[in-house]
């Protein structure tokens, strides 16, 4: 019985990312002075407003997690938080002082929230 490969990589079927979205992710991992492997999004939640998630910054690739690699930018996702994104448009939104990453088709299955603040403007992460 023959093994298929383990796929580390997103594809863009399963996640976007917009041209402005990937400036600022450039952005967050240009300003942070420790290091880190990139930015990771999750999810969690599952009470009465349904699946939530969010962004930190990725201290370590686990071997089960998949990566965006981008220009100057990495994103990590767990299998579970994948699940939950597929299919989704990462974008950014600059309206004066309400800046935030936003994730347009996300829980296209189960509902859920569709905006997150850029991470750095909550203490180091957003939700």
């Amino acid at each position: 019985m023959s093994q298929v490969a383990y796929q580390t990589q997103v594809s863009e079927s399963e996640i976007k990312i917009s041209p402005i979205a990937a400036e600022q992710l450039k952005n967050l991992i240009d300003s942070v002075e420790e290091d880190i492997e990139g930015i990771r999004i999750f999810v969690s939640g599952g009470g009465c407003s349904g699946m939530t998630y969010g962004m930190t910054y990725a201290e370590q690739v686990a071997e089960t997690d998949k990566t965006i690699d981008g220009n100057g930018f990495k994103v990590v996702v767990d299998a579970f938080a994948l699940a939950y994104l597929e299919g989704c448009d990462i974008d950014f939104v600059d309206n004066g002082p309400n800046k935030s990453f936003v994730f347009n088709n996300v829980f296209k299955s189960v509902g859920g929230t569709g905006g997150c603040n850029a991470c750095g403007a909550s203490g180091g992460g957003c939700g």
